[in-house]
């Protein structure tokens, strides 16, 4: 089932998860565990998300080393619906794929019988200070939703008209704190629009620890003219180290209450039980607000996630 078609027949505040790929070498137990441990609360689907080839190089700067780090998503999307009956989402990006590549993936993904896909423009490589499309490959997040949705159509790449049209219901991210490379809020949302006018038909957040970042995002997206789903992205804080490590990789900033009392923290068990409380405050307000579906960013440790569900769901 499509997302929006979940959140539309809902009648509450709905419950969902996103996991990571098992690194090579590992098996899917993982992510089995981690669904598992969160199905009682009846997560309506499972994002996938998927990390690119590492490469490695040396001094002169030739390339020497090419791993891929977690396998992809299609084949674990499957398997989390085959085995949980649960919609499961493939993150699709960018970097690392032609459109050729894209094209296909979007194939078996229709082949597999899976309805909802998000599409991102996906991280930068270590060696790299901005994005750099793969040849052949999209720049931008914009040009991949087009993609998607032109198969949706019946269009496929080399003005191939077909009659076997795929129906991908379409997300893409949004940043509440805006996404780093973007000037300002407002440019940052103008080019969300232009991806919701090519096709997104639903938005899930960046993490945000200030409920008032995203009430004031939906209010701006409002206003210009994005009315499709806003799924807040919520991760309880679960370490010291992520005190300063969260703000850094993905560029969010803790509200300064929530800093000072991480700050009296002395073990992770405190910051666990912060973080958690932290969290539940978040989610009750927002499904105050009607808060369509409340996102969960487990990175494939679901203890605190869980303990947060309990007190919400």
């Amino acid at each position: 089932m499509k997302i929006t078609e979940h959140i539309k027949n809902a009648k509450k505040t709905l419950f969902s998860i996103e996991v990571l790929p098992p690194k090579k070498g590992e098996n899917i137990n993982t992510i089995f565990d981690t669904i598992d441990n969160l199905k009682e609360f009846e997560p309506v689907f499972v994002d996938v998300t998927y990390h690119r080839e590492e490469v490695s190089f040396v001094n002169n700067g030739q390339q020497i080393k090419k791993t891929r780090k977690r396998p992809g998503t299609v084949a674990i999307s499957a398997a989390i619906q085959n085995r949980f009956q649960i919609d499961a989402v493939p993150h699709i990006i960018c970097g690392g794929f032609s459109k050729d590549d894209t094209e296909y993936a979007m194939i078996d993904l229709h082949f597999l019988g899976i309805d909802n896909i998000l599409a991102l423009q996906g991280d930068f490589l270590k060696h790299e200070t901005q994005f750099i499309p793969t040849e052949e490959g999209h720049a931008y997040a914009s040009d991949l939703v087009k993609q998607i949705a032109d198969m949706n159509s019946g269009k496929h790449l080399d003005e191939i008209e077909t009659s076997q049209k795929t129906n991908f219901c379409i997300g893409v991210a949004g940043y509440p704190e805006k996404h780093f490379e973007a000037v300002s809020l407002d440019e940052d949302i103008k080019y969300l629009k232009q991806k919701v006018e090519l096709g997104a038909e639903y938005i899930v957040t960046q993490m945000f620890y200030d409920n008032e970042k995203y009430f004031s995002f939906v209010e701006k997206c409002r206003k210009n003219g994005i009315t499709i789903p806003i799924i807040p992205g919520l991760k309880p804080l679960g370490s010291m180290a992520q005190i300063e490590v969260l703000p850094k990789i993905f560029h969010i900033e803790l509200p300064e209450e929530l800093r000072k009392e991480a700050i009296k923290c002395k073990t992770n068990n405190q910051i666990k039980e912060l973080g958690i409380e932290w969290c539940v405050k978040q989610s009750k307000e927002l499904m105050k607000q009607n808060t369509p579906v409340l996102h969960f960013y487990t990175m494939s440790r679901p203890e605190t996630t869980r303990k947060v569900a309990e007190k919400l769901f």
